[in-house]
């Protein structure tokens, strides 16, 4: 019996970290909308975020939109959290960035390629990233510099903090509470000295 892709892609299990995260970049999301002032304000992100501004609210939600990644990409689960991670590093590094319902698709796309490409031994490349994130491949490409740059190229992530991100991750997925909206927590002392 042949499956249609719908088929196939239903019985794919979903994995516990495409949902932590969609909660908790949903909530921070909300959160940073609600600190927006006025759609005026918001027509001026700050210039280490200018390329993940979007003019419109992409219809598909966060969470459709991981499983949508999750599901055209063969990117193991621990990219995930490492997308997180350098997600968290990305605002820690441009404190004036928040994330919010105009960047946060256009980042999770660019971080998880950058995770990807960074930690697994078969990755789509970005032509691919750019068809499953709805972009074009000269976006996708600007965006991944842009992150790069972002990052300052701080892409190596050690077992303690993979660890202490996950611990996080789980905690968070009872708790789902945000202390600083505009960030997204737990960036390990050991990193902050790396500085």
């Amino acid at each position: 019996m042949v499956q249609t892709p719908v088929e196939a892609e239903q019985k794919k299990i979903i994995p516990l970290i495409i949902n932590i995260l969609s909660a908790l970049l949903k909530r921070t999301t909300n959160q940073n909308d609600e600190l927006t002032e006025s759609q005026q304000n918001r027509r001026h992100p700050p210039s280490a975020a200018k390329a993940f501004s979007g003019l419109v609210i992409p219809a598909i939600s966060i969470r459709r939109y991981l499983e949508h990644i999750y599901f055209n990409t063969e990117c193991s689960t621990c990219c995930y959290v490492i997308a997180f991670i350098y997600l968290d590093r990305f605002l820690y590094f441009n404190p004036s960035v928040r994330l919010d319902s105009f960047n946060v698709h256009r980042f999770l796309i660019t971080a998880i390629l950058t995770s990807v490409k960074f930690m697994d031994e078969r990755c789509n490349g970005n032509a691919h990233f750019a068809y499953v994130g709805g972009i074009s491949v000269s976006e996708m490409k600007e965006l991944e510099v842009d992150f790069l740059f972002g990052l300052r190229f701080n892409l190596n992530v050690n077992p303690i903090s993979y660890n202490g991100y996950c611990s996080f991750l789980l905690k968070e997925m009872s708790l789902l509470k945000l202390k600083d909206p505009c960030k997204l927590l737990f960036l390990s002392s050991e990193e902050e000295d790396s500085d």
